[in-house]
């Protein structure tokens, strides 16, 4: 088993994280119970949440895998867990999150209301790892990090990250951090994926310098890399399938930003790559997102218990310089088909 660290922070977390975002939505909290006790006895101990989840984001659902993960937790020795959630930023620009009658800001006031709602629901008095889940354009980063390093002080929390950032923004928050004394982000969670691989230019150079990890997430490019999508084909029950019948056109828009001709063409190239080295397309997705020296933890999800097994084989699998060679080649000619 191949455990990092979050950064500098004491957090040492399975290479592997299991995300929790469709639990209580396309995922039964039976089923939930299944995911999370075959990740934990396959060595997984980091674990991923937030207050918005489910997804797709509904005012009626939202809390409720928070809730399922409590549960679950209960089952578990709560110190063999690290167990990390996120606070609800401002609009994420193709929806509102619906916290707080969808008036969420990185603000003090939202922050603790937010820990405290997210504490209740996980039945702990702590959170390992907690995470602004959008960078607020308006307020401060200064407030922000003033609030979230009272949490540190008062033993809510352990340590915080930021995600869906810019090394703009990342930059900020972390110098602000030095120049005030204030507990600055050891981790930030973005999406990044044999599709997307931006992640490898400004920001893993402040990622690098700095030593904050990145939590790559959506790393087979939303089930885009399992190759079940093939040009205008969304299987029924897929989450883009959900999103294209969405009458919000923003989120009709997410499905058509990660299945396009595009993405299709470049998932089958990387469909056959697999096929050279005898795992599935899945398998070298997570693979290729755990490979980098600044990823801390690669978080998978799954709906269901059988899509579980291929992404655990990552752990038994690296990238070589050849296979990376062959990966960079089909990159550089469909170069970030995701946009």
């Amino acid at each position: 088993m191949d455990f990092r660290y979050i950064g500098n922070s004491g957090l040492r977390v399975s290479s592997i994280c299991m995300g929790t975002m469709t639990f209580g939505s396309s995922t039964s909290k039976k089923e939930a119970f299944k995911i999370l006790d075959k990740a934990y006895d396959n060595g997984i101990n980091f674990y991923d949440t937030a207050e918005l989840y489910p997804v797709p984001p509904k005012k009626s659902t939202a809390g409720d895998t928070e809730e399922i993960v409590g549960e679950w937790l209960k089952t578990k020795e709560r110190d063999s867990i690290i167990l990390a959630s996120k606070v609800s930023g401002a609009a994420a620009g193709w929806f509102v999150p619906p916290q707080r009658h969808g008036l969420t800001a990185i603000d003090s006031f939202h922050i603790k209301k937010a820990v405290e709602g997210s504490l209740k629901r996980l039945d702990t008095d702590y959170l390992d790892l907690y995470q602004m889940h959008w960078p607020d354009p308006i307020v401060p980063i200064e407030e922000s990090l003033r609030a979230f390093d009272e949490l540190v002080k008062e033993g809510k929390v352990r340590y915080i990250g930021t995600s869906n950032d810019t090394a703009y923004g990342l930059t900020k928050a972390n110098e602000t951090s030095k120049n005030k004394n204030l507990s600055r982000f050891q981790s930030i969670q973005n999406n990044f994926s044999l599709l997307n691989p931006r992640f490898l230019d400004e920001l893993a150079t402040v990622c690098r310098k700095e030593n904050i990890s990145l939590l790559p997430y959506s790393p087979i490019a939303g089930g885009v890399l399992s190759g079940k999508y093939n040009n205008n084909f969304y299987p029924e029950d897929s989450r883009f399938a959900a999103y294209i019948n969405n009458s919000n056109p923003r989120v009709q828009a997410q499905a058509a930003r990660f299945v396009n001709a595009k993405t299709i063409e470049a998932s089958n190239e990387y469909t056959q790559l697999a096929k050279e080295y005898g795992i599935s397309p899945v398998t070298l997705a997570v693979a290729y997102s755990k490979h980098f020296d600044f990823v801390a933890s690669t978080i998978i999800g799954a709906r269901e218990l059988s899509q579980l097994d291929e992404s655990l084989e990552a752990f038994k699998f690296s990238i070589d310089k050849e296979l990376m060679k062959k990966i960079e080649q089909i990159q550089n000619k469909i170069m970030y088909p995701m946009g």
